[in-house]
């Protein structure tokens, strides 16, 4: 499966512009992202990412494969359900991984038609808003939409940096 998703930071209009544009809200969720650094290979320097994502419906392991192209976040994207994501954490440590960082969020998430738009406030950063549709072989068609909505919403160019990376460039600057 391709993930095809840009992202923005999100303005005070920004939900009025999302339901102006005719979305439907779906739910609110809170996560907490557990991200993981490899034995073998830096996933900074691969622009990959291996998460646990805890969240009320449960909680997922998820490899991030590399960014396909240079406008959007679009990936590979690999996903398990897991039932005890502390065991998991542990399997993943006995095999070598490193937890790397956290993130939490909360999300509310909209739908329109094949798009999903999720409006985030992440602890450390502030508002964000991702588009996000599932692609296949012919990605390309999702992508065209994905950036037509921002685009449509005003909110400027897709940022191509995951949320851990801006709160490690946050983490950096704040040291100096």
């Amino acid at each position: 499966m391709i993930e095809v998703e840009v992202k923005a930071r999100a303005r005070p209009d920004t939900l009025q512009k999302i339901l102006s544009l005719g979305a439907v809200p779906i739910k609110v969720e809170n996560h907490c992202d557990i991200y993981f650094n490899s034995p073998l290979h830096s996933f900074l320097e691969s622009d990959e990412a291996l998460r646990i994502r805890i969240k009320e419906g449960g909680a997922r392991l998820t490899y991030k494969g590399p960014k396909l192209d240079q406008k959007t976040k679009s990936r590979q994207e690999m996903t398990v359900e897991v039932d005890d994501p502390a065991m998991m954490e542990e399997i993943l440590a006995a095999l070598g991984f490193s937890r790397s960082a956290v993130v939490r969020k909360c999300r509310s998430k909209y739908k329109l038609g094949a798009a999903t738009m999720a409006l985030d406030e992440v602890e450390g950063l502030g508002s964000f808003l991702e588009i996000e549709m599932i692609g296949d072989e012919n990605w390309e068609d999702q992508q065209a939409r994905v950036i037509e909505i921002l685009e449509q919403l005003e909110l400027g160019e897709s940022i191509r940096k995951s949320y851990l990376e801006l709160l490690e460039e946050d983490r950096i600057l704040r040291s100096k």
